[in-house]
């Protein structure tokens, strides 16, 4: 591909499934994009950036989207879910409803970027505990973690907020969290930061 014009980011994996994995004709596909010294980069949250004209954003979004890529805005915005392997299947790890969850709040617009992650057991290979907002699938129920963070010398696991939620309860509470979370942040301050100054108690007051 050619470089013609102004150029916009965008993020990009292969949905939620058994783990992080892209084939052959979704490769194949972003190539088409992409010139031979062009780099993709791959964040530590399951997504590549990958530039792309900005004139033709949607019709290479829609394209992308044919071969089952995920397209996500890039910045201060919910991002995908982060998932484990679901190692021993879909229904039993709880892919659907790991699959309706990302569907309600990945690319919501929040004052910084925020980070949920899910995992179907409590092994915790999608590492609920460290991100903003974790999701850990106990037998037949949900338990929510929030305030998780990875990074910096201060860095701590996540507080259990609610236990043993149903599908529908975890969707409703997560949505109503990132909202006030977005309307009450103040911009570009980290979800971490946000539960610091005013506590966790509002997020499901």
């Amino acid at each position: 591909m050619e470089d013609r014009g102004k150029k916009v980011k965008i993020a990009i994996n292969g949905g939620i499934g058994f783990g992080a994995k892209l084939n052959s004709k979704q490769l194949l596909t972003i190539s088409k994009y992409m010139n031979e010294d062009d780099e993709l980069e791959l964040t530590t949250f399951q997504q590549l950036y990958v530039e792309i004209p900005e004139d033709k954003k949607d019709e290479i979004i829609e394209e992308f989207q044919s071969v089952g890529l995920a397209c996500y805005p890039v910045g201060n915005f919910v991002k995908s879910l982060r998932t484990c392997n679901f190692c021993k299947g879909e229904e039993e790890e709880g892919m659907p409803v790991a699959k309706e969850l990302n569907r309600r709040i990945a690319g919501k617009a929040v004052p910084f970027t925020l980070k949920v992650a899910y995992t179907g057991c409590p092994v915790g290979c999608g590492e609920p505990m460290l991100n903003d907002i974790g999701v850990m699938k106990i037998r037949d129920h949900y338990n929510l973690y929030v305030g998780g963070k990875a990074k910096g010398k201060d860095a701590e696991v996540g507080k259990l907020l609610k236990e043993n939620l149903t599908p529908e309860e975890l969707y409703e509470t997560v949505e109503k969290m990132i909202e006030v979370y977005s309307q009450m942040g103040k911009k570009r301050e980290t979800f971490y930061k946000f539960i610091n100054r005013v506590g966790s108690d509002i997020l499901i007051g």
